[in-house]
């Protein structure tokens, strides 16, 4: 396994695609006047093109803007808020995927209300909060689903396995989100100008090529890819070499991971337990089709149901451009707060605190990049 990935970690193969990517997108940037802009989709993609230093070494010619995939980050501050309200609840214990913890609500955060007394516990998998569940029947705990298509399948089984216990004190506050309608909700935003997507490769893995067929009606070159270098330089030639021959479809570039239809098992458990519905989205607002909601069978599970919650009044904290960035509107330095008053000590917006948030992956190995440009 690790000879056969050597050739997507090999600098010559990169040093090769860089001089090929640069070609094309200098021809595809003659005939537009411009840059041309590409978003990646996937926030595991924006840290791995932060971190291999892509848009320094193409930015003079490509434009790479970050998208809404980043699953913490677009989890809307009403959201958050009803979060922390669970937190409060006497006899509630909450579990969480760890980066969810630190995301600020309107006037608290996980971090804080655990710091105040909270009962709540970072799981690694849903189905090690099912069996915390099981050993504590004296407690009621819900689980935060948060997450797309990637999360969602394992959250399913969670509630399934949580149904064959019999376990009462188990529930999930479900949040999941589903791509495809967010990548239309860009498309159909005229202040949104995207030449191209890269496309997840996680979520691919489950919903497959297929499931992106829309893009076609757009003429938009799309590419699914993983996440080493050589991967993604090979998605962005992919989308060059589409554009420049004006024949743009959706390609996948992840063969080793992502088949056309997806993985069927894991849409099956899904589409068991979960229903779609609209969801609200950070920045978006409401987006129809594009979240899950608990299918009938499965209600006695829904932790918004069986939970009396007190109105929210989400308020965001000014100046914070989390939305903007989302829709690839604003980059992380474009943002007044970036690097000054929002840090990763001290963050102001979910951007800043996930480990795959723009902001947290421009702030670790990009926000010297410009001022060294301009040094030099």
């Amino acid at each position: 396994m690790r000879e056969f990935l050597t050739k997507f970690r090999d600098p010559e193969i990169a040093r090769a695609l860089i001089k090929d990517v640069r070609h094309l997108a200098t021809r595809v940037a003659d005939r537009l006047g411009r840059r041309v802009v590409l978003m990646e989709v996937c926030g595991t993609h924006t840290v791995a093109i932060s971190r291999a230093g892509l848009r320094s070494l193409l930015g003079d010619l490509l434009d790479l803007r970050s998208g809404p995939g980043c699953p913490v980050c677009v989890t809307d501050y009403a959201d958050v808020d009803r979060m922390v309200a669970l937190a409060r609840l006497p006899g509630v214990t909450v579990g969480t995927f760890g980066d969810m913890v630190r995301v600020p609500g309107s006037d608290s955060s996980l971090e804080r209300e655990r710091a105040a007394g909270a009962d709540i516990r970072i799981f690694y998998s849903p189905a090690d909060a099912v069996a915390w569940a099981a050993a504590h029947p004296e407690r009621e705990l819900v689980f935060l689903g948060v997450g797309f298509e990637t999360t969602a399948p394992a959250v399913a089984l969670s509630i399934k396995e949580a149904g064959a216990r019999g376990l009462k004190n188990f529930s999930v506050y479900v949040n999941h989100k589903l791509v495809p309608p967010a990548l239309m909700a860009l498309l159909e935003d005229p202040e949104i100008k995207v030449d191209g997507f890269i496309l997840p490769g996680h979520v691919s893995a489950i919903i497959g090529r297929r499931a992106y067929s829309f893009l076609e009606a757009f003429r938009l070159p799309a590419a699914i890819t993983g996440f080493e270098t050589n991967d993604i330089l090979e998605g962005i030639r992919q989308i060059l070499k589409m554009m420049w021959g004006k024949e743009p479809r959706v390609v996948n570039g992840y063969t080793r991971v992502v088949r056309e239809e997806g993985n069927k098992i894991a849409q099956r458990e899904m589409a068991a337990v979960f229903r779609v519905g609209d969801a609200s989205w950070r920045g978006f607002g409401v987006i129809p089709g594009s979240g899950l909601t608990l299918a009938a069978p499965f209600a006695a599970f829904d932790a918004a149901a069986r939970f009396t919650l007190p109105p929210v009044v989400p308020r965001v904290p000014a100046g914070c451009a989390c939305g903007e960035i989302l829709k690839g509107k604003l980059t992380p330095k474009e943002c007044r707060l970036f690097a000054v008053a929002c840090n990763p000590t001290s963050p102001v917006g979910p951007c800043m605190v996930s480990s795959e948030g723009a902001c947290a992956a421009y702030y670790q190995f990009e926000r010297h990049y410009g001022e060294r440009a301009n040094h030099a």
